[in-house]
């Protein structure tokens, strides 16, 4: 078995999967063609339900199950609308894992998952957070760093890494923002990583069916060009965004202004304006995504986009993330073999 086998052969054993690299789940992307073309090829999808109809969701699980045998997951969103219908349609479905994603499931949602065979992965942002979700029976954890794209927290991986991943072994821990190269996937194994989540590398690949000016717009990107949303006040609960910067992008501050006026004058309730929040960011990546629409669409990125200058078939983009990685742990061990 060579190194990288062995490193990530916990992260293979719990997805399942000959590559444990997990393709995170991206509305409007993350579709049943996309996820199947993923995991058709050894690595691991996760379908993204966002707040889909219950009955096209159910459609999309049923065209991933016609399309593979392979293990697959779906990422609920905890706070959308129809996220309860969403559950239970993924567990009557036999689905084989559930990521939880928006925010904390409910110790008795965990136990819904658990019960009808899935396995259960949440997110973890903090220590304490991490320590919670094991307590009430998740049996994978993932970091995502605020480096990553679409909605993110506030920490960087490198310090989610010290509080988690280095304190942490009772379940495997995947960890996701800013990755981008097989070099650096060697280094997160080393460090105890079971395996990784990627998110704007696999938007760059020809099976993605992301609108070619969407993807042009990640080429001509720099890291510096994805930035997070700002949160004007405290009275909405705004989960920063990290996109490209557009037209879209001031839009949403502008909307916040508006929001909040509104709120403070009665005139909507908190639950609308955010409603309206949430509203803005699946419209807006809907028409960056679909209609090629870069200049007031939302162009959700992670830092990583700086790494990337090419589309590229999945299986030649995955082959080279292993190639990067195996030539990275010889380089490692060389240099271990001189100490």
């Amino acid at each position: 078995m060579s190194g990288l086998e062995t490193l990530w052969s916990e992260g293979k054993d719990f997805l399942g999967v000959r590559i444990p690299i997990i393709a995170g789940a991206m509305t409007w992307i993350s579709d049943s063609q996309f996820v199947s073309a993923i995991v058709n090829e050894g690595a691991f999808g996760s379908l993204a339900a966002g707040n889909m109809k219950p009955s096209q969701f159910e459609a999309e699980i049923k065209k991933i199950q016609g399309f593979t045998d392979k293990p697959f997951a779906v990422n609920l969103i905890t706070i959308a609308p129809n996220y309860k219908e969403h559950l239970a349609i993924a567990t009557e479905n036999k689905v084989p894992f559930i990521v939880f994603a928006g925010s904390f499931p409910r110790q008795p949602e965990v136990k819904t998952a658990k019960d009808s065979g899935a396995k259960v992965m949440c997110f973890a942002s903090t220590e304490s957070i991490a320590r919670r979700l094991i307590d009430i029976g998740v049996d994978a954890l993932i970091l995502e760093g605020s480096e990553a794209g679409g909605h993110v927290g506030h920490v960087s991986l490198g310090i989610l890494l010290q509080q988690v991943l280095f304190k942490f072994d009772e379940v495997p821990i995947f960890v996701a923002g800013g990755i981008a190269s097989g070099t650096y996937i060697a280094h997160l194994l080393l460090m105890g990583a079971s395996g990784v989540q990627l998110g704007t590398f696999f938007v760059m690949t020809e099976e993605c069916r992301a609108h070619p000016r969407f993807k042009q717009a990640f080429i001509r990107a720099r890291a510096r060009d994805a930035v997070a949303t700002p949160q004007i006040g405290s009275e909405l609960r705004v989960v920063a965004v990290r996109a490209l910067r557009n037209k879209g992008l001031d839009a949403f501050a502008e909307l916040q202004v508006d929001l909040l006026q509104k709120r403070r004058s009665g005139e909507i309730s908190h639950a609308e304006a955010q409603y309206q929040v949430e509203d803005f960011w699946v419209g807006a990546l809907r028409r960056a995504v679909q209609e090629g629409d870069i200049e007031s669409g939302s162009l959700m990125a992670g830092q990583s986009v700086g790494l990337i200058d090419q589309v590229l078939p999945l299986r030649q983009a995955l082959n080279l993330l292993i190639i990067e990685a195996k030539e990275a742990l010889e380089k490692i061990t060389r240099k271990c073999e001189t100490l």
